[in-house]
């Protein structure tokens, strides 16, 4: 499908773990854990050897559940944790020639301004919530340089009309909003500074139904619009069908299985897969 295409993100090898580890556990060719937890020393492995490709305007999901490793792997994508160890690289930065993990905090914060934008699950992580809607955005903006205040405004209210939200309540905090319009105010901040590609963790948990499709329709068309490159973490196979093209399926901080996202759901091959699945139906 994007066979001409280069990944505009790789990512080789990523590891993720909490503790220090102990002879039992630290050799990862015969690693005794019981899931992804080491029941002598209590290190938690919760991103082994993650790897794959984001490919230009594709959604990739991530789907597993509670404790799979997903949004522990978002938060390394973002910066919000460090990596154990690996290796990412955006072709979009520095020619694709250096892995992201290594570089300056000064330049990772450039990375999270410019070239990627996050929604997450909980918007009090992602949104100051006593700011106005439009300031949220204004302070990515500024964030990345901007300066202009006529221009932030009037990039702010053609974002928040995007996400529909009303123009006479641009300069209302987002604490007064409802969780879907928290969601969209998020989603609006996230593409302030039109990043390529846009980290989604369990955007829609703890919505209503109706206002869970209206966020995902949003999402679709946005991405149509915008041509952006989308990593959605969801538990749902539901949001995933709706969204994903490709899908990895993560259980106990591991890839299990991945492939197109028809392909899984029609015809999953490993056990735990064909479970997710058989709930879902």
């Amino acid at each position: 499908m994007h066979a001409a295409d280069e990944p505009i993100l790789k990512i080789r090898e990523l590891n993720k773990q909490f503790g220090t580890g102990c002879t039992r556990c630290s050799n990862s060719a015969d690693r005794q854990l019981d899931r992804n937890y080491c029941p002598v020393c209590g290190t938690v492995y919760s991103c082994r050897d993650i790897s794959f490709d984001l490919y230009p305007g594709e959604v990739l999901g991530i789907v597993g559940e509670s404790g799979s490793g997903k949004s522990t792997l978002m938060k390394c994508l973002y910066f919000d944790q460090e990596v154990t160890s690996g290796e990412a690289i955006l072709s979009v930065y520095k020619d694709g020639s250096f892995n992201l993990f290594e570089e300056s905090s000064q330049q990772k914060r450039y990375i999270r301004n410019q070239l990627m934008g996050k929604v997450y699950q909980n918007p009090v992580l992602g949104l100051r919530l006593r700011f106005s809607s439009i300031g949220n955005i204004a302070e990515k903006m500024i964030a990345a340089g901007s300066r202009h205040v006529r221009t932030m405004e009037e990039r702010g209210s053609e974002l928040l009309t995007k996400v529909h939200i009303p123009v006479y309540r641009m300069k209302e905090a987002p604490e007064n909003f409802s969780g879907g319009m928290q969601q969209r105010v998020q989603i609006a901040k996230a593409l302030s500074n039109n990043p390529p590609i846009l980290l989604l963790d369990e955007v829609t948990t703890g919505l209503d139904l109706s206002v869970q499709a209206s966020v995902l329709d949003l999402i679709k068309h946005l991405q149509r619009e915008l041509n952006i490159s989308i990593l959605l973490v969801s538990h749902d196979l539901g949001v995933i069908r709706m969204l994903a093209d490709r899908t990895l399926v993560m259980l106990d901080g591991q890839i299990i299985e991945q492939g197109l996202t028809d392909q899984i759901l029609e015809d999953p091959q490993h056990a735990y897969t064909q479970q997710l699945v058989h709930s879902l139906l």
